[in-house]
C-alpha cells in the first residue's frame, strides 16, 4: 500500500506542476530566460528528459515525505496537508529564493517556481494523508 500511495501521490505533484506551469508559461519562461520560437514554443524543446527527471523527482519527494509522516505519527488528509503545505513553504520554497537570489534570477522566478513547490508539497501530503 505503501508504495501504490507514493506513486499516486508524485502522480498528483506531477499534474498540479503540468496544470501550474500551463498556467504560468509565458511569464515562468520570460522569467527563466528561456526563448522561443515564433510560435511561443521553447527553442529546442521537444526532449523526453525533463520530463523523466520530474518524474523521478516526484517519486523521491513523495517517498521521502511518506517517510516523514510515518516517523511524526501524520495521519490523515488534514494533517497531510498541513505537513505537505509546510514543506513547501517552509523546506522548499526558501530553498529555491535562496539559490535564485545568489543567481541573480528575476523576483517571479522563484515566486513561480516556490508556488508550485508549496502548491506540489501540499497536494502529495493530502494524498499521502488520505491514504
Amino acid at each position: 500500500m505503501e508504495l501504490i500511495s507514493v506513486l499516486v501521490a508524485a502522480l498528483g505533484g506531477f499534474a498540479v506542476g503540468a496544470v501550474w506551469y500551463m498556467t504560468l508559461s509565458k511569464p515562468w519562461m520570460a522569467a527563466a530566460g528561456i526563448e522561443c520560437d515564433e510560435n511561443g514554443k521553447p527553442k529546442g524543446g521537444g526532449s523526453p528528459l525533463p520530463f523523466v527527471v520530474s518524474a523521478i523527482c516526484m517519486i523521491l519527494v513523495s517517498g521521502m515525505m511518506r517517510h516523514m509522516f510515518a516517523m511524526a505519527g501524520i495521519d490523515g488528509a488534514g494533517q497531510g496537508l498541513v505537513a505537505g503545505l509546510g514543506v513547501g513553504l517552509f523546506f522548499i520554497a526558501p530553498w529555491i529564493a535562496m539559490n535564485y537570489a545568489f543567481a541573480m534570477r528575476p523576483r517571479n522566478l522563484p515566486i513561480i517556481d516556490g508556488g508550485y513547490a508549496v502548491l506540489g508539497s501540499g497536494l502529495i501530503g493530502l494524498i499521502l494523508g488520505a491514504m
